[in-house]
């Protein structure tokens, strides 16, 4: 019997290999308080990538410097490069809010604007980002958005109420699918889940693994357990630094520095 030899393996592309984002000795200050120092640190396209580390290190400092959020807080400034696709997102040609268009952010606490319908808070940040959609156009893209939100099914009859009628658990999906309406490249959630019930919040556990097929995620949080469900890779943020980063198994079964394991341990933080 002739047995076919093996198919030749086909070399990813530089575009699916290079890195999504990418900063270079970032450093950002509140004032004359440093809170992040160098930090040098690679993202993966259509991956979960979790920062985990104290209060106060730097971890959410760290993702608003992605998308320009932390030059919006007064006396706050960074220094360093952090490019997107390769290109320095602090760029004189690159528009902010342009920008946030393509880097989506998701807060701690939900917060849809709350004047508005379920339908009018998925459709705000096209608005906000001077995108005209015509009608037919407008309500494909919020059962697009919804749906991607895993929120379509449980709403769609609802959709003029008032975004706020919604659970607390419903609202952060709320928030997530008009962040996917403008279709971003990557969302950037800090601590999604920490003001949920443990039901909303394995919801968003869920919807993460869905996400993350069709958009880059960077995701902060204060709980390990969640940290090692879902994401791909950890970071491990400690005083302003990037103590390391390896696949999340690695992480939190054979850290490369003593630190890291200590923090998971619990012998800090």
């Amino acid at each position: 019997m002739t047995v076919a030899p093996p198919a030749p393996s086909v070399a990813p592309s530089a575009a699916e290999t290079r890195p999504k984002l990418v900063s270079r000795q970032l450093e950002a200050w509140f004032g004359d308080n440093r809170v992040l120092k160098g930090v040098d640190m690679e993202v993966p396209a259509r991956r979960v990538t979790a920062i985990i580390g104290p209060s106060g290190c730097g971890k959410s400092t760290y993702i608003r410097c992605l998308n320009r959020m932390h030059e919006m807080v007064p006396g706050a400034r960074m220094a360093g490069r952090i490019e997107l696709d390769g290109v320095d997102v602090y760029g004189p040609d690159v528009d902010p809010v342009l920008l946030r268009r393509k880097v989506g952010m998701v807060f701690q606490k939900p917060n849809p604007f709350p004047t508005m319908s379920i339908r009018d808070n998925v459709l705000a940040g096209l608005r906000l980002s001077r995108r005209k959609v015509a009608k037919t156009e407008a309500e494909a893209i919020v059962e697009k958005a919804l749906r991607g939100a895993a929120l379509w099914d449980e709403v769609k009859d609802q959709l003029k109420k008032p975004g706020t009628d919604l659970s607390g658990g419903q609202q952060q999906r709320l928030c997530i699918a008009r962040s996917i309406a403008v279709e971003p490249e990557v969302l950037l959630m800090d601590e999604p889940a920490s003001a949920l019930d443990p039901i909303a919040t394995a919801r968003i556990e869920d919807l993460l693994h869905e996400l993350k097929e069709r958009y880059t995620i960077v995701i902060v949080t204060h709980n390990m357990q969640q940290a090692a469900r879902v994401s791909d890779q950890t970071a491990f943020f400690l005083s302003g630094e990037l103590v390391e980063m390896a696949d999340t198994n690695t992480i939190f079964t054979s850290p490369g520095d003593r630190r890291t394991e200590d923090y998971i341990t619990g012998k800090f933080g």
